[in-house]
């Protein structure tokens, strides 16, 4: 394959650019000799697979050959409705049809790309849709979810089973009254909620995934992406509709929005599901895998591809793929898969794109490892994030507190002793292990992957035989049996004493096991229904064993009440206080004390008062031992318990002096008394805009400043907009607002009881005031811009506003495109005018002459090679001046000065940074003395002896100094 790297688009309009007047296409295909766009009115010729395999019969028109190994196509009309494919054919025969890899929208099973207008596709209020307030990376709680587990129980109420749309589906309760679904999700109190794969995935047949009677696969996690930029269709209530799937996509977004919770997408950009009949490699064979050195496809992923990810059009499309989905489908996250498959690079470039380009507070993870060898060198692996803003899964930590991930074998948790070393470093947010700032470590003992919590425990305690779990592999029970048979026969439960529910010590080590992640520092991630005790039934790799297996079991949360009021109020506790939630490394050194490490047990103090917490101390023990543990605590106060085996919150439970008694497999946590440090109150909202007055049909944007009753400024507050007059100016959710016609009108942002105003006049505007500045200092021969200022009747400044130039003394002066050219000395006159006003400036041009700074610089070894001059501010030329010998011991550079500058600055240097002269930047003040005379200045190595002079006579002696 011929090298492309060279071969870089860097525009973001690849792809299909829709409007109703005309369809733009454009394709980077480098290798191609012809590429053409094929127009079908439907979607094909489905087989018994749900697949489209013949693609002929289109109507082709030729694309033209572009920029940068690009091929472009403007046709005409509407074509709304319409279904398309590339047609790429290559000089030695090979033809081949493909799905556009920027693809929007796409027929059932990804089959082509259709045509659509994406505005279509926006719910009512979509413009109305914010991001839920998050202030930093370790305020967030994540909750891992499929989103057909979340609705597919069968005995459950949801009417959009297994659909994006099931998280809509407010006010739902099972028979004890208890709530499910969103509202579930909202009264636990997470603030994200992680989707396993949304975007398009390979192995779920569209067309019969709602078919109860066809035999078809209808789950899988998704970890098979076909197209990138296009939600799953089997989530949507109508996957042969383009339109379905993305509207209630965004629909699924916004009712988690409005219930203050952010959604991250699970992105697999390390691998696709295959390499022949994937998004890619139909365009530019070859080019977008990676290969080992004998010339065959890597396999790190463990599937049979990965992405070259290192090469600048697959960085391109990954980074040009997230910026899609966060900008119109408002994602506030992203976790990507096989991470450690993925270039620093590209990752590193990933998260400043998201986190300085869209939202500071996009939240990126990952997992860093990869599935198998790889020839990547550039691997993002644990270690490689510090610093760079993104954060990745911390195994050490899970490994601590569980064991190993499908074994037998325990961990803190589940009964071995010896591991509360490693468990420390996980409760400080690893910045003793990997991590830089806690903000770089997720936290977490199970996920979608290996054994859940529940499960893991069971196998630890070597009960699974008892709870009568069949032994599986891939996606059935080895015995012969269905899935379904399976799960009737077991019971996950069976050891459970309803009555004595907190007694039991599956229970109690699952409560402790995440109760350790929860008060941990850094960022807690928990899989869904760990809060429900869910159970999948031994099975470790579930990523096809169907709804029977993975569907979360809502009759649970009646069932295990306890349990989920435990999470509750973890969360609630973890919200609520600040030291739990440190951000930075220098924080967590200096306010977390360890009290007690070993033998079972940790137990450490948070200086909550210094991290800014409304307690002043608090303590928190984990006690992993099957027995009781007596832990001293400082006696010169009282200790509130608000945390302990029974329950978990915010409400003093006991109060314990000098000991206090941690029952078996639990944790505590306590408090001394409040800090004293003053909670932050909203005391008002200010309104910022830098308009007053606006001409109807302009779109602007307004910004809330909130500030507390010091006068600072809040975070994480959400502002509700209103218009006094919507017929004058309409204000969105988000603060953009449009004005449609004359008047004036309020425009109110309220938080509570606090709000703040500000008028606002909608009117013909027009130049009332211009005023024309130039540069003080005017020099003949040379080009500048005048400052142009026109403001309206309002006393606003009209940006953008046309207006003209003009001079009475063209001898002097004269004008080119708006600049001002300065021919000869004397006085010019420069006139500005817009619409009815002018103004003149009136102004000195002086003579053009350059000053001469030389610097000699002598060394008492003689050794000059290498070395030269680093010059910035003279107004001609800056950057490395070379220095030469002269004869005699010393070198010289000669240094050009524009008319008018002050002060110069220089550095002495060895090629290029190897060494310098001194600490410091060292600067020169250039006197106002005639043109002809030269400044010299003396630099003497490896002393403090700077001699400068002016005409030739010495004018000073002064050390080195910087300004």
């Amino acid at each position: 394959m011929q090298d492309l790297n060279n071969v870089y688009y860097d525009k973001h309009d690849l792809g299909l650019i829709y409007t109703r007047e005309s369809s733009a296409f454009k394709i980077w295909a480098p290798t191609a000799c012809k590429v053409e766009v094929v127009l079908y009115e439907d979607a094909g010729q489905y087989d018994a697979n749900g697949l489209v395999m013949n693609h002929e019969g289109g109507m082709a028109y030729v694309m033209n050959q572009m920029q940068a190994g690009t091929w472009g196509l403007t046709l005409q009309g509407d074509w709304e409705g319409k279904f398309y494919m590339y047609k790429v054919s290559f000089s030695d025969g090979q033809v081949h049809y493909a799905v556009d890899p920027y693809a929007k929208a796409v027929a059932a099973g990804g089959a082509r790309t259709a045509i659509i207008d994406m505005s279509k596709t926006d719910p009512d209020d979509w413009e109305d849709d914010v991001r839920p307030p998050l202030i930093k990376s370790t305020d967030s709680i994540i909750y891992e979810l499929h989103v057909r587990d979340f609705s597919m129980d069968e005995e459950s109420p949801f009417q959009k089973k297994g659909l994006y749309s099931a998280f809509s589906e407010e006010g739902l309760t099972d028979r004890e009254g208890h709530r499910i679904g969103i509202d579930h999700l909202k009264e636990l109190g997470v603030t994200h909620v992680h989707l396993l794969p949304v975007f398009d995935f390979k192995t779920v047949n569209e067309l019969t995934v709602h078919d109860a009677e066809a035999a078809d696969n209808k789950y899988n996690w998704g970890y098979d992406p076909q197209n990138f930029n296009v939600p799953e269709g089997s989530y949507s209530s109508d996957p042969s509709n383009p339109y379905t799937r993305i509207r209630e996509f965004k629909e699924m977004i916004r009712a988690l929005h409005r219930c203050g919770i952010r959604v991250i997408m699970d992105v697999v950009y390390n691998h696709t599901y295959g390499v022949d009949d994937g998004p890619f490699d139909g365009i530019v064979p070859g080019y977008y895998y990676r290969r080992n050195g004998h010339g065959f496809l890597s396999n790190g992923s463990g599937v049979g591809n990965e992405l070259a990810t290192e090469r600048p059009m697959v960085r391109k499309y990954i980074k040009d793929s997230v910026r899609y989905w966060t900008e119109e489908y408002h994602i506030d996250g992203f976790r990507f898969d096989l991470m450690g498959l993925i270039d620093t690079q590209t990752m590193t470039e990933v998260t400043a794109m998201l986190r300085q380009e869209l939202d500071s507070s996009i939240l990126v993870y990952g997992e860093p490892w990869t599935g198998g060898d790889s020839p990547l060198p550039d691997k993002t692996l644990k270690g490689v994030q510090r610093g760079k803003g993104f954060a990745v899964f911390n195994d050490h930590y899970r490994a601590a507190v569980k064991g190993d991930s499908d074994g037998a074998g325990s961990g803190f948790a589940t009964g071995w002793w010896g591991v509360e070393g490693a468990v420390l470093a996980g409760v400080q947010g690893a910045i003793h292990d990997f991590a830089y700032s806690p903000a770089e470590t997720i936290n977490y003992v199970t996920a979608h992957d290996n054994l859940n919590l529940w499960d893991k425990i069971v196998t630890s305690q070597g009960i699974r035989d008892l709870l009568a779990f069949p032994e599986w592999r891939d996606g059935r029970p080895t015995s012969g049996i269905s899935a379904a048979e399976a799960v009737k026969h077991a019971d996950p439960y069976r050891h459970v004493d309803p009555m004595n529910l907190l007694d039991n010590d599956t229970v109690r080590r699952s409560l402790l096991a995440n109760g350790v992640i929860l008060t941990s520092q850094g960022i807690p991630f928990i899989h869904a229904g760990d809060e429900l005790l869910r159970s999948k039934f031994g099975d470790h790799n579930s990523y096809r064993s169907g709804d029977a297996v993975n569907a979360l079991r809502w009759s649970n949360k009646a069932r295990f009440r306890p349990v989920f009021d435990y999470y509750k109020g973890l969360i609630a506790l973890r919200k609520k206080h600040a030291a739990f939630r440190l951000e930075h490394r220098d924080q967590v050194e200096q306010y977390l004390k360890v009290l007690e490490c070993g033998n079972g047990v940790l137990a450490y103090m948070l200086e909550g008062y210094r991290a800014g917490d409304a307690w002043n101390r608090i303590i928190v023990i984990y006690n992993g031992k099957e027995q009781d543990e007596i832990i001293a605590v400082p006696q010169d106060t009282s200790w509130n318990i608000v945390v302990s085996d029974r329950a978990a919150g915010e409400k003093v439970l006991a109060q314990v002096t000098s000991q206090v008694v941690v029952p078996r497999l639990s944790m505590m946590v306590l408090y001394d008394r409040m800090s004293g440090i003053e909670v932050p109150v909203l005391s008002s909202i200010e309104i910022m805009t830098n308009r007053r007055a606006v001409a109807a049909g302009e779109h602007f944007q307004f910004e809330a400043v909130y500030r507390d009753q010091h006068g600072k400024r809040m975070d994480g507050i959400t502002a509700l907009w209103r218009s006094s007059d919507e017929r004058v100016i309409r204000v969105r959710q988000t603060g953009k607002a449009s004005s449609l016609m004359n008047g004036q009108c309020f425009i109110t942002a309220a938080h509570g009881e606090i709000s703040g105003t500000v008028q606002m006049w909608v009117d013909d505007l027009y130049p009332a005031r211009i005023e024309i500045a130039v540069d003080k200092s005017i020099y003949a021969t040379q080009t500048y811009r005048p400052h142009v200022t026109v403001w309206n009747q309002y006393e606003e400044v009209m940006a953008g506003a046309p207006y003209t130039l003009e001079t009475t003394t063209p001898r002097v002066i004269a004008l080119d495109n708006g600049k001002v050219k300065a021919i000869r000395p004397g006085t010019a006159v420069v006139a500005a005018t817009a619409g009815e006003v002018r103004a003149e400036h009136h102004f000195q041009v002086q003579p053009y002459y350059v000053r001469t700074v030389e610097i000699e610089y002598s060394r008492p070894d003689g050794h000059y090679e290498g070395w030269n001059v680093w010059v910035w501010g003279t107004g001609i030329h800056d950057g490395k001046i070379p220095l030469h010998a002269e004869g005699g011991h010393s070198v010289k550079a000669r240094i050009r000065v524009a008319p008018g500058i002050k002060r110069i600055g220089y550095i002495i240097r060895l090629n290029e940074w190897e060494k310098r002269e001194g600490d410091r930047d060292y600067f020169i003040d250039i006197p106002p003395s005639p043109a002809n005379e030269r400044i010299k200045v003396h630099v003497h190595s490896g002393t403090r002896e700077v001699v400068v002079a002016v005409g030739g006579q010495k004018i000073r002696l002064h050390g080195l100094s910087s300004a």
